[in-house]
């Protein structure tokens, strides 16, 4: 019986060696990160970067064929498993494959060259197809094999991360319907003028703020930024308590919501869990988990549309800051120069107030227009729009054309009009001031044919009252006969403001004004 039991133990520990032994050769296999698969676009014109795990010491070498030519370029891990290759860049050629050869060998196929764009921001971003304005017909017609598709899955981390979850997928019906709505039409309009493969990346999370979204080292190092980490470490000291409060609200609303069932009534709102380790409103949480990981895979550039969630009294100016530096950060990061950043402003949204006042949105939307001081930007005026009673307006296509307009105009040097109206400089003429314009050329015009709307003038006491604006050529006159010595002017200042200012090209005017009094924020 003994004799048995010994061989038995000893028969068990070899079994675990082998088990062990078997993990160990298995984590000595290339492995690759999830965004280098089948069905994925890499970067045209630009180096092609492959990267992932295997042994330490092992060489790797990764050999691209295509019909008519090939490459190949090898590296050898180091002592943490990780190793990268740059190849030569490809303009364009058709489906390749890819072969990865170590240890083991990785073969991707239908893989295209062209042009890849991450797609990001909040819930506007997130939003999909098949929820945008005729999402059903958009969903059956979405046939495109060479509009190839990844979703990034929500995560959050304290650490930079080196993976994400998600794969790439050819457009289809099945594929396109929960897809980011504002990327997919960007990526097909620039399919359709390009001519060429495009892959688009969705890193999105609805609700979040744009610090989520930017490194520690940038939020660290701006000294006007330190109030977001400040609050943070208030947010986590206070968070025990709000957790225990938490925690006796939910068993309350169970209750109340069991009895809601019972006697066939609506049940009452489930509280909200509060914020604290692991919260998507982690300063730096999503770009650790969400951007970091694809920062070595080639990109002509990215899209976003974001900042409802930073559109506060005490934090819309402090955005001008925060997204500039978000933008800046994104591009240290993938190491590949000022890549093309276009951004989508804030849509007119909430109840339209009868005077001129101050906003928060109107605050936001200066501070997104900032960001255009950056080299290679754009952005996407959407304050035709939007809707008064829903942050999620449901036309999507014409937010995605005019991302791709500026991308035409900006990233690929169209000679075409991308933009409406920018606010240029003005003059004060007497009892009038006289505004100047850039993106103006083709002409300017009231796009209903009726007076020009949303202007009001200030005098020194900076009281604003609705003014009379016309057009004279590039340039609009505003005046009112409620102030003699007029200072300073304000365009469509106001959360959901009626306005209509065009240039003859049917872009929108953006949002402006002339003056840099304290608002909100202050």
């Amino acid at each position: 019986m003994l004799t048995w039991l010994k061989r038995f133990v000893m028969t068990a520990g070899v079994m675990c060696l082998s088990i062990a032994g078997g993990g160990a050769l298995m984590w000595a296999d290339v492995r690759l990160p999830r965004v280098l698969s089948d069905h994925m676009v890499v970067q045209r014109d630009l180096p092609i970067r492959f990267w992932g795990w295997a042994d330490a010491g092992e060489s790797v070498t990764v050999a691209l064929r295509w019909s008519g030519g090939q490459a190949t370029a090898s590296a050898r891990a180091e002592a943490n498993g990780r190793w990268k290759v740059r190849l030569a860049p490809i303009s364009r050629t058709g489906p390749i494959e890819v072969t990865i050869s170590g240890r083991n060998t990785i073969v991707l196929r239908d893989v295209a060259v062209g042009d890849v764009w991450v797609c990001s921001g909040q819930s506007n971003m997130a939003w999909p197809v098949a929820s945008a304005s005729n999402g059903n017909e958009e969903v059956a017609s979405a046939n495109y094999p060479m509009i190839r598709l990844f979703t990034v899955a929500n995560a959050v981390s304290d650490r930079p991360e080196e993976d994400v979850k998600g794969e790439w997928q050819a457009t289809t019906p099945e594929t396109v319907k929960d897809f980011s709505a504002v990327g997919y039409f960007f990526g097909r309009d620039l399919h359709q003028h390009l001519n060429v493969p495009i892959g688009l990346i969705d890193s999105s999370w609805g609700g979040t703020p744009a610090e989520a979204w930017t490194s520690q080292a940038t939020l660290e190092s701006d000294l006007s930024l330190q109030p977001i980490l400040w609050q943070w470490q208030r947010v986590l000291a206070d968070y025990p308590d709000a957790r225990n409060r938490y925690e006796r609200e939910l068993k309350q609303w169970e209750q109340a919501a069991a009895e809601a069932k019972a006697q066939n009534q609506p049940e009452p709102r489930r509280p909200s869990q509060p914020r604290g380790p692991g919260h998507p409103w982690a300063p730096s949480g999503l770009f650790n988990a969400m951007i970091a990981p694809l920062t070595e895979f080639s990109i002509r550039g990215a899209i976003w549309y974001q900042g409802e969630s930073n559109a506060q009294p005490l934090r819309a100016a402090e955005y001008n800051r925060l997204f500039s530096g978000m933008i800046s950060d994104w591009r240290r990061a993938w190491d590949e120069g000022p890549f093309p950043f276009f951004f989508v402003q804030l849509a007119n949204f909430l109840p339209r107030k009868p005077e001129p006042t101050d906003s928060s949105w109107a605050e936001l939307r200066e501070s997104q227009t900032a960001a255009l001081g950056l080299p290679n930007t754009g952005m996407a005026v959407i304050i035709d729009i939007g809707e008064a009673d829903d942050i999620h307006p449901r036309n999507k296509q014409d937010v995605g054309k005019r991302l791709a307009l500026a991308a035409r105009g900006v990233a690929f040097g169209e000679k075409i009009e991308y933009s409406g109206p920018l606010y240029r400089g003005m003059r004060i003429d007497g009892k009038q001031i006289r505004l100047y314009f850039d993106h103006a050329q083709s002409g300017l015009v009231a796009k209903d044919g009726k007076s020009l709307q949303g202007f009001a003038i200030a005098g020194s006491d900076r009281k604003f009252v609705w003014a009379e604006a016309r057009i004279e050529g590039e340039s609009v006159v505003v005046s009112s006969p409620k102030v003699d010595q007029p200072i300073a002017v304000r365009y469509a200042w106001a959360d959901n403001p009626e306005c209509n200012l065009y240039s003859k090209n049917g872009l929108p005017a953006s949002p402006f004004r002339t003056d840099d009094w304290p608002g909100q924020y202050f």
